[in-house]
């Protein structure tokens, strides 16, 4: 138990109140106008002692620069793309702001200040990244008793805006593996198979049934700061995924001559680079594309081509839990929330199916 003194200041008395941390070193805490006071502190502090709840008030000053170093590294484990988006957020937007700051002395008001700001400058998803960054920073030292709460949970956050999405038709597909050119086979897969762009990259012959017309996705090739690595899929988890018989043909002709290990697409020694934005083979063949057809969107991405992959298999009569395996998805939940808007016929089928069984059942 502490102990309560008295002393003396230009204000009149003051009181005292010493008190030993859960790790028994001695403290004090002074300033305390009425005996009172102190007497309450001191309880409560034995009660938080008690309860496992103290938390040292020197714990907290630390800077976030140095919690932010730590946190980052413990983040290790996620793959390079992700790592690196993430150490890009921490060093561009968050360092300059918070590194110096003192742990205890940031204030709600102050976070939400910078969200703020930070919104009238960048996109809702560039900010959110980066509280998430300040504000798991913020978790971990809450987690080691270095703060009673977190106070930069509860700021109003932007709202991330879908970005728009392009499905095709079978016909602009095919289109667009006609302008593609040399990159035609690669487009046709991207597009009836949904495999992402790192995937199929890092696709290999030994990884090809041709037989079965099945692809194991095992592998994954990112792009990270203008470097390909090579990993494992977004899931970390390989899948099989099948593809349509017309692509037999284009597929074993991307295959010959190479060795089993080889890559499907490209020489087969080097992963493709993604293409750029403005003046790549894409965006020629996306050009070409629309040129040809005034109905073509020409803003289709790569990405899109995965959109499509969805859109044709659902369209076709695959079921939720197929089009899930085949993306890759964690669950088909995930898979009914980002394409619900390609279910909306689903209802429409579902009413008039009703519709006939109660005339049935009136008959």
């Amino acid at each position: 138990m502490g102990s309560i003194s008295s002393y003396a200041t230009a204000a009149g008395k003051r009181y005292r109140v010493r008190y030993r941390k859960p790790d028994h070193s001695q403290t004090d805490k002074r300033g305390f106008q009425t005996k009172r006071d102190a007497e309450l502190f001191l309880a409560s502090t034995e009660v938080r002692k008690a309860t496992g709840e103290f938390i040292d008030a020197t714990a907290s000053r630390i800077s976030i620069d140095e919690l932010g170093i730590a946190w980052l590294a413990a983040q290790s484990h996620l793959k390079p793309s992700s790592y690196s988006v993430l150490e890009i957020a921490w060093r561009v937007h968050v360092r300059p702001t918070w590194g110096r700051r003192v742990l205890g002395e940031i204030r709600h008001s102050e976070v939400q200040v910078w969200v703020s700001e930070l919104s009238a400058r960048k996109s809702a998803t560039v900010v959110i990244r980066a509280f998430g960054i300040l504000a798991g920073i913020i978790d971990v030292a809450v987690k080691d008793r270095r703060l009673p709460l977190n106070p930069a949970r509860g700021v109003n956050l932007p709202r991330k805006r879908g970005k728009e999405r392009h499905y095709l038709s079978h016909a602009q597909v095919q289109l667009l593996a006609d302008e593609s050119r040399g990159n035609g086979t690669l487009v046709l897969f991207l597009a009836y198979t949904g495999l992402r762009w790192g995937e199929a990259v890092g696709l290999r012959i030994r990884s090809v049934d041709m037989a079965r017309k099945r692809v194991l996705v095992q592998a994954n090739a990112v792009n990270v700061r203008g470097r390909i690595v090579p990993g494992t899929p977004k899931s970390h988890e390989a899948r099989s995924v099948p593809f349509p018989a017309f692509l037999v043909g284009p597929l074993a002709s991307a295959q010959e001559g190479k060795q089993h290990d080889a890559l499907v697409f490209g020489a087969g020694a080097v992963y493709l680079p993604t293409p750029t934005q403005g003046d790549g083979w894409f965006a020629g063949a996306r050009r070409r594309a629309s040129e040809s057809d005034p109905t073509f969107p020409p803003a289709v991405t790569l990405h899109d081509l995965r959109h499509t992959a969805a859109s044709l298999a659902i369209s076709a009569g695959a079921n939720v839990k197929a089009v899930q395996r085949m993306l890759g998805h964690a669950s088909a939940a995930m898979t009914l929330d980002t394409y619900a808007d390609l279910f909306d016929d689903d209802l429409d089928a579902v009413a008039s199916a009703l519709d006939r069984a109660k005339l049935d059942s009136a008959t």
